[in-house]
């Protein structure tokens, strides 16, 4: 079946670009981006599920950078079809051709035009795949299939994780519609579903004992309206003794062969369940309260971990409930953890009422300044390709 990526930040393409793939077989992967990276392995590294077989690059991509990308593609994958969203001119069309863009299609065209050259574009592809020697790029692209892995924790409770990890996956479903899944690992006391709103029919008990081929997969899964899926805890808490550590390592990594982005919400502490999950996370988000049993608690937890080795690549602090009346200011958090604070969300009076109501804020269209920072953690997860300094990753946070 025929698989599509797109890389493009301009929504209304997307938007028609998505109409014109619901009728054809794959899926549509797409990444939010104005400009392309400096390697193709940026894209491709990112890529889940069937191997690509066409590849569009939107309107707002400088002509230059997509033809060289073009080429690049073209000497590493030339079984894939490359699409340039431009307005055709000879110039542009010699270049396009000589680059390895297969085929060029007006910026405006409508929904039905875009279906029709994705149709063809990917039985070209396919062609060429089928005369392809058989020690092809196909098994190397598969090697990379790895969707990202994004572990919600806390060494304590009642700081708010699941209300975060519930909008983390609410937000990212905005950029990868229906290849975000939400796992809630929290066995006994999950609480994913109602903060979803959510009843669902099958849980992680039933994938975690059942095939886990793609297909079964989604029969575990929970659907919810916005464009992502849940799979959620047992009803039993006893439930939770039946699910061994190596049946959650192995469901994880199923998940992350077919989706683009999987948010665990861990339960509190560092048990053999959440370790397992921390093996394969390629990020994780400590959420802190404003209080020092919290913060003390966090510390102990980064350093255990970090003693281990097994503090995942990229690490992501938030303050959950900062309050200045607290006595403990934003300064004194960041000296006792040794690591600085990344997100700041202040208390507020509307996110525990939307969790409550089983209406995540990024869902709701909340007005509350606890969105701001919810928007800028959802910002952390996009495509890693821009040219900022890494020295700037970890910016100090912004607390009024």
């Amino acid at each position: 079946m025929s698989r599509f990526a797109l890389i493009t930040a301009d929504a209304d393409f997307e938007h028609r670009i998505r109409l014109a793939a619901a009728s054809l077989p794959g899926a549509l992967q797409t990444f939010q981006a104005n400009f392309l990276p400096a390697s193709i392995d940026d894209v491709f590294n990112q890529l889940v599920g069937e191997p690509i077989e066409v590849l569009i690059l939107g309107p707002d991509l400088r002509s230059d950078d997509a033809f060289k990308f073009a080429t690049a593609v073209d000497a590493r994958h030339p079984h894939v079809s490359l699409i340039y969203a431009a307005q055709p001119t000879p110039d542009l069309a010699l270049s396009a051709m000589r680059s390895g863009v297969r085929d060029l299609v007006i910026p405006t065209a409508d929904s039905e035009s875009l279906r029709s050259h994705l149709e063809q574009a990917a039985a070209s592809a396919t062609s060429r795949l089928a005369a392809a020697p058989p020690i092809g790029t196909i098994g190397d692209e598969s090697e990379h299939a790895h969707g990202r892995i994004i572990a919600v924790m806390s060494p304590k409770g009642g700081v708010g994780k699941t209300t975060i990890a519930t909008n983390i996956a609410v937000g990212l479903g905005k950029i990868a519609p229906m290849s975000v899944v939400i796992v809630d690992l929290d066995l006994q006391f999950g609480d994913v579903a109602s903060a979803l709103m959510l009843n669902p029919e099958r849980t992680i008990l039933d994938a975690a004992s059942g095939p886990m081929d793609s297909l079964s997969l989604k029969t575990y899964l929970a659907p919810h309206p916005t464009n992502i899926y849940a799979l959620c805890a047992p009803r039993n808490p006893a439930d939770a003794d039946k699910i061994s550590p190596d049946g959650i390592a192995e469901l994880i990594k199923h998940l992350a062969a077919d989706f683009q982005y999987i948010i665990i919400d861990t339960s509190p502490g560092l048990g053999e369940h959440v370790l397992a999950t921390l093996d394969q996370a390629s990020d994780v988000v400590w959420v802190c309260g404003m209080d020092i049993p919290s913060v003390r608690g966090l510390k102990s937890g980064l350093e255990i971990l970090n003693e281990l080795h097994m503090l995942p690549e990229h690490r992501h602090v938030v303050l959950n409930m900062a309050d200045r009346r607290t006595g403990i200011t934003l300064q004194d958090v960041e000296a006792t953890l040794g690591v600085p604070v990344d997100v700041v969300l202040p208390r507020s009076r509307s996110l525990p009422l939307s969790t409550n109501r089983g209406v995540p804020a990024l869902q709701d269209g909340l007005r509350d300044p606890v969105v701001k920072g919810l928007r800028k953690l959802i910002d952390r997860f996009r495509p890693q390709w821009d040219n900022r300094d890494h020295k700037q990753l970890h910016r100090r946070a912004d607390f009024q």
